[in-house]
Protein backbone atom coordinates (compact mmCIF):
# COMPACT_ATOMS: atom_id res chain seq x y z
CA UNK A 1 0.00 0.00 0.00
CA UNK A 2 1.09 3.22 -0.88
CA UNK A 3 1.50 5.27 2.13
CA UNK A 4 2.14 9.26 2.39
CA UNK A 5 5.43 10.06 4.21
CA UNK A 6 5.09 12.19 7.84
CA UNK A 7 8.23 14.16 6.87
CA UNK A 8 10.06 12.44 10.42
CA UNK A 9 12.96 10.39 8.83
CA UNK A 10 13.10 7.47 11.23
CA UNK A 11 9.34 7.38 12.24
CA UNK A 12 8.55 7.00 8.42
CA UNK A 13 11.82 4.18 7.75
CA UNK A 14 10.22 1.98 11.20
CA UNK A 15 6.28 2.47 9.96
CA UNK A 16 7.54 1.72 6.09
CA UNK A 17 6.79 5.07 5.02
CA UNK A 18 4.49 6.98 6.22
CA UNK A 19 0.55 6.78 7.31
CA UNK A 20 -2.31 5.36 4.85
CA UNK A 21 -3.87 8.16 2.67
CA UNK A 22 -7.09 9.36 3.80
CA UNK A 23 -5.90 9.02 7.83
CA UNK A 24 -7.09 11.30 10.44
CA UNK A 25 -3.99 11.51 13.40
CA UNK A 26 -4.29 13.43 16.24
CA UNK A 27 -0.87 14.78 17.74
CA UNK A 28 -1.52 15.35 21.21
CA UNK A 29 1.15 16.39 23.76
CA UNK A 30 2.18 18.19 27.16
CA UNK A 31 3.65 22.06 26.61
CA UNK A 32 7.23 21.89 25.00
CA UNK A 33 7.38 17.57 24.85
CA UNK A 34 7.26 17.71 20.90
CA UNK A 35 3.78 17.69 19.04
CA UNK A 36 4.09 21.42 17.82
CA UNK A 37 7.71 20.69 16.65
CA UNK A 38 6.36 17.37 14.86
CA UNK A 39 4.05 19.20 12.87
CA UNK A 40 6.67 22.35 12.05
CA UNK A 41 8.50 19.47 10.85
CA UNK A 42 5.82 17.44 8.89
CA UNK A 43 4.72 21.15 7.13
CA UNK A 44 7.99 22.11 6.74
CA UNK A 45 10.20 18.62 5.54
CA UNK A 46 6.83 17.83 3.00
CA UNK A 47 6.73 21.38 1.77
CA UNK A 48 10.60 21.06 1.00
CA UNK A 49 10.30 17.65 -0.79
CA UNK A 50 7.80 19.60 -3.06
CA UNK A 51 10.00 23.20 -3.45
CA UNK A 52 13.57 21.00 -3.45
CA UNK A 53 14.07 18.10 -4.21
CA UNK A 54 18.36 18.05 -3.50
CA UNK A 55 17.73 20.19 -0.22
CA UNK A 56 15.19 17.42 0.89
CA UNK A 57 17.48 14.91 0.04
CA UNK A 58 20.19 16.83 2.00
CA UNK A 59 18.12 17.53 5.34
CA UNK A 60 15.81 14.02 4.84
CA UNK A 61 17.35 11.43 2.83
CA UNK A 62 15.41 9.40 0.34
CA UNK A 63 12.10 8.52 0.37
CA UNK A 64 10.85 4.75 1.30
CA UNK A 65 9.83 2.83 -1.82
CA UNK A 66 6.35 2.68 -0.53
CA UNK A 67 6.05 7.07 0.13
CA UNK A 68 4.31 9.00 -2.20
CA UNK A 69 3.95 12.40 -1.34
CA UNK A 70 0.75 14.59 -0.95
CA UNK A 71 -0.18 16.92 -4.26
CA UNK A 72 0.38 20.04 -1.53
CA UNK A 73 0.81 21.20 2.08
CA UNK A 74 -1.72 23.08 3.25
CA UNK A 75 -1.38 25.17 7.35
CA UNK A 76 -4.59 26.08 8.94
CA UNK A 77 -4.25 28.21 12.35
CA UNK A 78 -7.02 29.28 13.81
CA UNK A 79 -5.20 32.42 16.34
CA UNK A 80 -1.86 32.82 14.48
CA UNK A 81 -1.01 34.50 10.83
CA UNK A 82 1.74 33.11 8.66
CA UNK A 83 4.18 35.84 10.06
CA UNK A 84 4.34 34.11 13.75
CA UNK A 85 4.20 31.09 11.92
CA UNK A 86 7.05 31.22 10.18
CA UNK A 87 9.26 33.02 12.99
CA UNK A 88 8.20 30.18 15.31
CA UNK A 89 9.38 27.42 12.64
CA UNK A 90 12.50 29.24 12.35
CA UNK A 91 13.24 28.97 16.01
CA UNK A 92 12.91 25.57 16.11
CA UNK A 93 14.79 24.67 13.00
CA UNK A 94 17.40 25.60 10.68
CA UNK A 95 16.43 29.60 9.00
CA UNK A 96 17.17 28.73 5.52
CA UNK A 97 15.54 25.08 5.82
CA UNK A 98 12.23 26.69 6.86
CA UNK A 99 12.60 29.62 4.14
CA UNK A 100 12.77 27.22 1.26
CA UNK A 101 10.18 25.02 2.58
CA UNK A 102 7.51 27.63 2.97
CA UNK A 103 7.84 28.45 -0.49
CA UNK A 104 5.59 25.06 -1.24
CA UNK A 105 3.16 25.77 2.36
CA UNK A 106 -0.10 27.77 1.47
CA UNK A 107 -1.17 29.05 4.80
CA UNK A 108 -4.88 29.46 5.87
CA UNK A 109 -5.96 32.25 8.75
CA UNK A 110 -9.42 31.87 10.15
CA UNK A 111 -8.74 34.38 12.62
CA UNK A 112 -11.36 36.52 11.28
CA UNK A 113 -14.21 34.03 11.72
CA UNK A 114 -12.86 33.04 15.35
CA UNK A 115 -12.36 36.37 16.96
CA UNK A 116 -15.26 38.00 15.21
CA UNK A 117 -17.45 37.54 17.95
CA UNK A 118 -14.78 37.75 20.65
CA UNK A 119 -14.05 41.36 22.67
CA UNK A 120 -10.54 41.43 20.60
CA UNK A 121 -10.58 44.55 19.13
CA UNK A 122 -10.73 44.03 15.27
CA UNK A 123 -7.53 45.59 14.15
CA UNK A 124 -5.61 43.12 16.40
CA UNK A 125 -6.07 40.42 13.80
CA UNK A 126 -6.70 41.79 10.43
CA UNK A 127 -4.08 42.92 8.46
CA UNK A 128 -4.55 44.51 5.01
CA UNK A 129 -1.05 44.16 4.23
CA UNK A 130 -0.70 40.06 5.10
CA UNK A 131 -0.46 39.03 1.40
CA UNK A 132 0.03 34.83 1.69
CA UNK A 133 -3.04 34.72 4.67
CA UNK A 134 -6.54 33.98 3.52
CA UNK A 135 -8.68 36.27 5.34
CA UNK A 136 -12.37 36.36 5.14
CA UNK A 137 -14.19 39.10 3.82
CA UNK A 138 -15.09 41.36 5.77
CA UNK A 139 -19.53 40.49 5.67
CA UNK A 140 -18.34 36.92 5.90
CA UNK A 141 -20.48 36.23 8.46
CA UNK A 142 -19.87 32.03 8.45
CA UNK A 143 -18.96 30.32 11.73
CA UNK A 144 -16.01 28.86 12.94
CA UNK A 145 -16.91 25.22 12.20
CA UNK A 146 -18.37 26.42 8.50
CA UNK A 147 -15.12 28.22 7.90
CA UNK A 148 -12.94 25.14 8.91
CA UNK A 149 -15.34 22.44 6.58
CA UNK A 150 -15.06 24.68 3.65
CA UNK A 151 -11.26 25.31 3.72
CA UNK A 152 -10.80 21.45 4.49
CA UNK A 153 -13.18 20.16 1.88
CA UNK A 154 -11.42 22.68 -0.37
CA UNK A 155 -7.53 22.26 0.57
CA UNK A 156 -7.18 18.53 1.94
CA UNK A 157 -8.38 15.79 -0.60
CA UNK A 158 -4.93 14.40 -2.11
CA UNK A 159 -3.15 16.86 0.31
CA UNK A 160 -0.88 16.96 3.93
CA UNK A 161 -3.30 19.53 6.09
CA UNK A 162 -2.31 20.76 9.21
CA UNK A 163 -4.56 22.04 11.47
CA UNK A 164 -3.34 24.47 14.67
CA UNK A 165 -5.07 23.79 17.07
CA UNK A 166 -8.04 21.84 17.88
CA UNK A 167 -8.26 23.24 21.71
CA UNK A 168 -8.93 26.88 20.07
CA UNK A 169 -12.04 25.38 18.60
CA UNK A 170 -14.25 25.27 22.32
CA UNK A 171 -12.81 28.55 23.28
CA UNK A 172 -14.91 30.38 21.01
CA UNK A 173 -17.77 32.62 21.86
CA UNK A 174 -20.52 30.88 19.58
CA UNK A 175 -21.90 27.92 21.07
CA UNK A 176 -19.40 25.64 19.61
CA UNK A 177 -18.76 22.78 23.12
CA UNK A 178 -16.58 19.86 23.01
CA UNK A 179 -19.34 17.32 21.99
CA UNK A 180 -19.33 19.33 19.08
CA UNK A 181 -15.62 18.81 18.06
CA UNK A 182 -15.74 15.04 18.52
CA UNK A 183 -18.99 14.55 15.92
CA UNK A 184 -17.06 17.15 13.71
CA UNK A 185 -13.95 14.65 13.97
CA UNK A 186 -15.92 11.71 13.02
CA UNK A 187 -16.88 13.60 10.21
CA UNK A 188 -13.68 14.72 8.60
CA UNK A 189 -12.29 10.55 9.52
CA UNK A 190 -15.71 9.15 7.50
CA UNK A 191 -14.65 11.91 4.42
CA UNK A 192 -11.06 12.16 4.93
CA UNK A 193 -11.01 8.49 3.84
CA UNK A 194 -12.29 9.13 0.23
CA UNK A 195 -9.98 12.65 0.21
CA UNK A 196 -7.18 10.19 0.48
CA UNK A 197 -4.55 12.53 2.00
CA UNK A 198 -3.43 12.85 5.18
CA UNK A 199 -4.47 15.58 8.23
CA UNK A 200 -3.11 16.45 11.50
CA UNK A 201 -4.74 17.78 14.20
CA UNK A 202 -2.93 19.29 17.31
CA UNK A 203 -4.25 19.05 20.72
CA UNK A 204 -2.91 20.29 23.79
CA UNK A 205 -3.18 17.11 26.06
CA UNK A 206 -3.09 19.87 29.39
CA UNK A 207 -6.22 21.79 28.40
CA UNK A 208 -8.40 18.50 27.76
CA UNK A 209 -10.00 16.18 30.65
CA UNK A 210 -9.85 12.63 29.93
CA UNK A 211 -13.53 11.81 28.89
CA UNK A 212 -12.43 14.74 26.22
CA UNK A 213 -9.41 13.40 25.36
CA UNK A 214 -10.86 9.92 25.01
CA UNK A 215 -13.19 11.54 22.79
CA UNK A 216 -11.00 12.73 20.05
CA UNK A 217 -9.00 9.90 20.38
CA UNK A 218 -12.12 7.62 19.42
CA UNK A 219 -13.01 9.94 16.47
CA UNK A 220 -9.63 9.67 14.59
CA UNK A 221 -7.68 6.78 12.74
CA UNK A 222 -4.51 7.31 14.46
CA UNK A 223 -3.42 9.28 17.94
CA UNK A 224 0.75 10.49 18.30
CA UNK A 225 1.01 11.14 22.35
CA UNK A 226 3.80 13.44 23.15
CA UNK A 227 5.14 13.77 27.22
CA UNK A 228 7.72 14.11 29.15
CA UNK A 229 9.45 11.72 31.08
CA UNK A 230 12.08 11.81 33.73
CA UNK A 231 15.32 9.99 33.72
CA UNK A 232 18.02 10.19 36.14
CA UNK A 233 18.75 13.73 36.73
CA UNK A 234 17.12 15.00 33.50
CA UNK A 235 13.84 14.81 31.51
CA UNK A 236 13.54 13.13 28.19
CA UNK A 237 10.60 13.69 25.47
CA UNK A 238 8.95 10.53 24.68
CA UNK A 239 6.43 9.69 21.96
CA UNK A 240 3.88 6.61 21.82
CA UNK A 241 1.98 5.58 19.28
CA UNK A 242 -1.38 5.10 21.25
CA UNK A 243 -3.65 3.62 18.82
CA UNK A 244 -3.13 3.97 14.34
CA UNK A 245 -5.40 1.95 12.12
CA UNK A 246 -2.60 0.35 9.48
CA UNK A 247 0.24 0.90 11.41
CA UNK A 248 0.28 0.38 14.89
CA UNK A 249 0.53 -3.58 13.66
CA UNK A 250 3.69 -2.85 12.38
CA UNK A 251 5.10 -1.43 15.32
CA UNK A 252 3.64 -4.37 17.68
CA UNK A 253 5.06 -6.91 15.21
CA UNK A 254 8.79 -5.45 16.05
CA UNK A 255 7.91 -5.22 19.88
CA UNK A 256 8.20 -1.28 19.82
CA UNK A 257 6.35 0.28 22.74
CA UNK A 258 7.33 3.89 22.88
CA UNK A 259 10.09 6.32 21.10
CA UNK A 260 12.56 8.54 22.40
CA UNK A 261 12.26 12.02 20.40
CA UNK A 262 15.16 14.81 19.95
CA UNK A 263 14.54 18.70 18.50
CA UNK A 264 17.70 19.75 16.03
CA UNK A 265 17.79 22.19 13.29
CA UNK A 266 16.77 19.86 11.55
CA UNK A 267 13.45 19.56 13.54
CA UNK A 268 11.86 16.49 15.09
CA UNK A 269 12.93 13.07 15.04
CA UNK A 270 13.52 10.09 16.74
CA UNK A 271 16.51 9.87 18.93
CA UNK A 272 15.95 6.09 20.38
CA UNK A 273 13.32 3.06 19.92
CA UNK A 274 12.27 1.40 23.21
CA UNK A 275 11.34 -2.44 22.76
CA UNK A 276 9.74 -5.10 24.83
CA UNK A 277 12.33 -6.86 26.63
Amino acid sequence: MTRIPFGVRRLDQIISGGAPPGSVVLLSGEAGAGAREFMYTSAAMTGLALSDEDAFELYYGDLNRESSLPGAVHYLSFTDEAAKLRRDMSMTMDEELVANALEAVEFHDLSEPYYRLSPVPRDWYTDASVEISDLGADNDRRTVPEALGERLAASAPGNLMLVDSLTDLVTTTEGFDWSDVSVLLRGLSRVAYDWGGLVLLLANRETLTDSEHGQLVDAVDGTMQFSWEAGGSSLARVMVVRQFRGVLSRLEAESIVRFETEISDTGFDISDVRKIR
